[in-house]
This record gives C-alpha cells, structure tokens and sequence, in this order.
C-alpha cells in the first residue's frame, strides 16, 4: 500500500512538473526592409517593423541592439499583451559614411522561449551628384 502511495505521488509530482510553461511569441510582419537607392543628400532612413504577440504570455522587449552607431532603434518599453501589437522603429544614418550597399542587423532581446530576434535593413547609398556638388562648394 505504501508503494502504490510513493508511486501516485511521483507521477503526480511529475505531471506538475510537465505542464506546459507558457511563453510569448513574437511574430513579425516583415524582418527585412530595403530601402532602394537613395543619395547622399538625404542619408537619414526611418522604417517601422511591426510585431504581435501570437503567444500565451505578455511579452517584453529587454533590449534592442543595432550592428553599427550609424543604426538606431526604438521599441516598446510596457509589456505587450498576447494578441497585442507593436511596432520597433529603425532609423539609418548615413552621414559621414561612404556611399555603397550597405546591410545593417537589429538583434531583438526578448522573454521569449527563443529570446532573440533579427531584423534587416539594407540599401544603397549613392554619391552626391557632381552638378549638386559643384552648387554646395559655391556656397
């Protein structure tokens, strides 16, 4: 009788253990935006990343962390519910750089189950126009 009682009580002590441990999920609209070509005089790019929360739990944002300085990013801070949206807006600074291709990474931190996230910016920055030039050095 003693053995049965030990018994029941390890596999209900198990089955506790077992419940599934609720999470949220972020899920993205979109992970990547490409900005197309754009010139050196307007080197400053805003795009926004939408989200929601398809997960059991509210969700939150620890951090945000962009592959260079010239990347910035702003997030939610609150907690967002299951079902909820939000929106993570990235801002690409381009002065001072050289124009090209570029290609930028956004590493989203979460208490998630897997508790990062990726986003991509790229683009192509194109040189000032040498008759655009010639008008700034007259000035």
């Amino acid at each position: 009788m003693r053995t049965k009682l030990l018994l029941f009580i390890a596999i209900f002590a198990m089955a506790l253990g077992m419940q599934a441990k609720k999470y949220p999920q972020i899920k993205f609209e979109k992970t990547t935006v490409d900005f197309g070509t754009f010139s050196m005089d307007d080197p400053i790019q805003k795009c926004t990343f939408k989200f929601k929360n398809i997960g059991d739990a509210k969700l939150v944002i620890t951090a945000v962390h962009a592959s260079c300085g010239c990347t910035v990013a702003d997030y939610p801070k609150d907690f967002i519910a299951p079902g909820a949206s939000g929106e993570i807006t990235v801002t690409y600074d381009g002065s001072n750089k050289m124009p090209g291709r570029f290609k930028k990474n956004i590493q989203v931190f979460s208490n998630c189950k897997e508790d990062m996230a990726r986003l991509f910016i790229q683009g192509d920055m194109t040189d000032v126009p040498v008759n655009k030039k010639t008008e700034k050095e007259k000035k």
